[in-house]
This record gives structure tokens, sequence and C-alpha cells, in this order.
């Protein structure tokens, strides 16, 4: 098992190949396979990080999103928005989200504080 560098497609699909069956049966950790298995994939981590980027999703669609995971409906949103027409203009961009209503969304629903900040 030779560790090295995913500098191109073909690195990737071949590290991706290398440890792919090593998901079913993870290797012991501090053993030359765990070691090998660890490294090759953080190694995939960071190649996918720079050619492959994932943007956090729109605030809106993030609430939309744990909306329809969750079954929630505009008046599950009002404690943590307002009123009902409140929770309607902003899930029509309408109004924006401010810091009290990203908090309690947040602390209420569990969406990720990043994804309602739209960094």
């Amino acid at each position: 098992m030779q560790i090295k560098p995913i500098k191109t497609e073909q690195d990737y699909q071949a590290a991706l190949q290398a440890v792919s069956p090593m998901f079913d049966n993870e290797p012991e950790l501090n053993t030359p396979e765990g070691d090998f298995f660890e490294v090759t994939c953080l190694l995939i981590e960071e190649y996918e990080k720079r050619h492959y980027p994932i943007d956090a999703p729109d605030p809106i669609e993030a609430i939309k999103f744990r909306m329809e995971q969750q079954g929630l409906t505009v008046k599950d949103l009002e404690p943590a928005i307002g009123k009902a027409n409140r929770v309607y203009e902003v899930l029509n961009r309408k109004r924006s989200l401010t810091l009290p209503m990203i908090r309690r969304l947040h602390s209420q629903f569990g969406i990720p504080l990043k994804s309602l900040v739209g960094i």
C-alpha cells in the first residue's frame, strides 16, 4: 500500500477505488491498513474541497429544506420568525432574516448557522 499525493483526476479515481472496499470493513486504527485508509481519505477530502467545492445553501433554501425534512408549517416557524405574514415575507424574500431570527431558527430547528448566515 503506497500513499501518494492526489494531483489529477486519475489519481483521485485510483484513491477512491483503493479505499472503497474498506468502508464496508474499516481497518483497525494504528495498523498499516488503518493508516493507509485514514491518510488516503484525508487526501481525497482535500482534493474534493479544491476541485468539487460545495457552496453553503441559500438561507431561505436551508429553511425550506428543514421545513420539508421535518414536515414543518408556517405556523411552526412563527416562534422563530414572527407572525404568519412575517414568515411568508421571509420565505418569499420580501424581508431579510434578522440576527434574532437566525439564532432562534438555529436553536429551535437545528439549522446550521453557516447556512442561515449564507457564508
